[in-house]
């Protein structure tokens, strides 16, 4: 007798930036969707590198456009930029760079094989920038981040470090922008061989959710 075949589900890319305020907004919705299309869709995460090579530098040559956002994303998703946040944007000496904060999360990845936590460690990462401040460039920024996920430290640094796990977050970036994506946050649904766009940009839990359950049905064939 045959075993039963394994049922590949559907699967939402969730393409992002770590260094994308409205990513951060829309992290809370990836999240919810995650919840409540358990079994039904996998969710997975990929890093877009929206800041990187010669667009990486002192947060100062950015301030002034992340700051005029910040009110407009607290305002649209209900997510809350912290003040140690706003205080290393006013310094400007912090090197923004969208890099390091991605090797982070395929390092992750690699290490737990589990796309699922690495959406969550993802949001955590964001968290730590974009409420607590915190420097993604730093290795040492990561580890109590590790610790709800089990991952061994000694490991994940060694792999943040390698040359191997560079080369892999450029290689993300540039399937990313094979499949098209000029923006960040990105929702693409990936049913067998077919992909579809189900959002470009934020969008609101209720919406992204009604995307879902059209693009399921219609696949389905009822």
């Amino acid at each position: 007798m045959n075993p039963d075949p394994i049922v590949q589900l559907p699967e939402l890319l969730y393409v992002h930036d770590p260094l994308c305020g409205w990513c951060y907004g829309m992290s809370p919705v990836i999240n919810q969707v995650q919840r409540e299309f358990a079994g039904r869709v996998d969710v997975s995460v990929l890093c877009g590198g929206m800041v990187r090579d010669d667009d990486a530098g002192p947060i100062s040559e950015s301030w002034d456009y992340i700051r005029q956002s910040l009110v407009q994303v607290e305002d649209v998703t209900g997510v809350e930029f912290g003040e140690p946040f706003k205080a290393l944007g006013e310094a400007g000496t912090y090197y923004y760079d969208s890099e390091p904060p991605s090797r982070a999360i395929v390092a992750f990845r690699h290490l737990t094989q589990d796309p699922a936590r690495a959406v969550a460690f993802a949001h955590d990462v964001q968290t730590a920038f974009f409420r607590d401040g915190q420097d993604l460039n730093a290795a040492a920024t990561y580890v109590p981040l590790l610790v709800p996920f089990g991952v061994d430290e000694a490991e994940f640094l060694r792999r943040f470090a390698a040359p191997e796990t560079a080369t892999a977050a450029r290689q993300e970036f540039a399937a990313v922008a094979r499949i098209g994506v000029q923006g960040f946050p990105t929702a693409v649904v990936r049913i067998g061989e077919q992909g579809y766009v189900l959002a470009r940009g934020y969008q609101p839990f209720e919406q992204m959710r009604a995307g879902l359950e059209q693009l399921l049905l219609q696949e389905s064939g009822s």
